[in-house]
């Protein structure tokens, strides 16, 4: 993995959120990645909740101020940046006062899903993908957690496919149990059409399930990673038709056995 670039995507990471499976993974992932000798960089929203001064975000001024148009509305694009103590670890912000100011992450306090996450993904997409571009830093692997990250590998398979900084990039998708019933929206098809995405490659998206989001995930995707053991039959039957190669709980029990796919399936 030495000097191996490694972007990790999540909508949740320890140190910033409560310790969920996968906020845990989000930092371990990556950790191990630094540990053996890679670059990492690691991107999440800067939802309401987060403690800016207790974590030290801060704003990147130069990566800040670009407008994204979603669903027909531009839509500013903050980027705040702090560093994960004594990890050497840096950690970017998707940040937006509509979308992300709210003191909570993807649900409200009675547990229900916000209306807008559809909005609040493909906002978050775009806006991760054109910080890397201003970056100018071109990933090996792309690591994916969770549902909230479905749309990274169709956007960057068609609305980013001209883009050479993301030309050599593999996607890994990391697949957790199902944690929602019911759809996202009824109109998120028609929001990521609105991006020119053709229609025959989000079919999926009429109906936009935890099954659904998956499997648009799933075609994309380079390779996956199984967390827990109550994932539903027909993803990991999806996975397996694929023929792309996958790890599981089991086999990733230790943090070195990410690296070790890494390099034995996308390098």
């Amino acid at each position: 993995m030495k000097d191996k670039r490694v972007l990790i995507i999540s909508p949740e990471v320890v140190p910033y959120l409560p310790q969920s499976e996968q906020a845990i993974n989000s930092f371990k992932i990556p950790k191990s990645i630094n540990d053996s000798g890679g670059q990492v960089r690691i991107f999440m929203p800067r939802y309401g909740l987060i403690n800016e001064r207790r974590h030290q975000l801060h704003e990147v001024i130069r990566l800040s101020g670009m407008n994204l148009v979603i669903n027909d509305m531009d839509t500013p694009l903050i980027i705040k940046v702090a560093s994960i103590p004594k990890e050497r670890m840096q950690v970017y912000f998707i940040d937006n006062e509509d979308y992300f100011k709210r003191r909570a992450a993807l649900r409200d306090a009675k547990g229900k899903l916000f209306s807008d996450n559809d909005e609040r993904m493909i906002f978050f997409t775009k806006g991760v993908l054109e910080t890397v571009k201003k970056l100018n830093w071109s990933p090996d692997i792309i690591h994916l957690q969770g549902w909230f990250t479905s749309l990274f590998p169709l956007y960057l398979k068609t609305y980013f496919k001209d883009d050479a900084i993301f030309s050599e990039s593999k996607i890994v998708s990391s697949i957790y149990p199902k944690d929602f019933d019911g759809a996202i929206s009824k109109k998120f098809k028609q929001k990521v059409e609105f991006d020119g995405i053709p229609e025959n490659e989000i079919s999926e998206l009429s109906k936009s399930t935890y099954t659904n989001l998956t499997k648009l995930s799933i075609t994309h995707s380079d390779g996956f990673v199984l967390h827990g053991d109550s994932i539903e039959t027909e993803i990991i039957d999806e996975i397996k038709n694929s023929k792309k190669p996958y790890l599981t709980q089991i086999d990733g029990e230790e943090e070195k056995s990410y690296v070790d796919f890494y390099t034995k399936n996308l390098s």
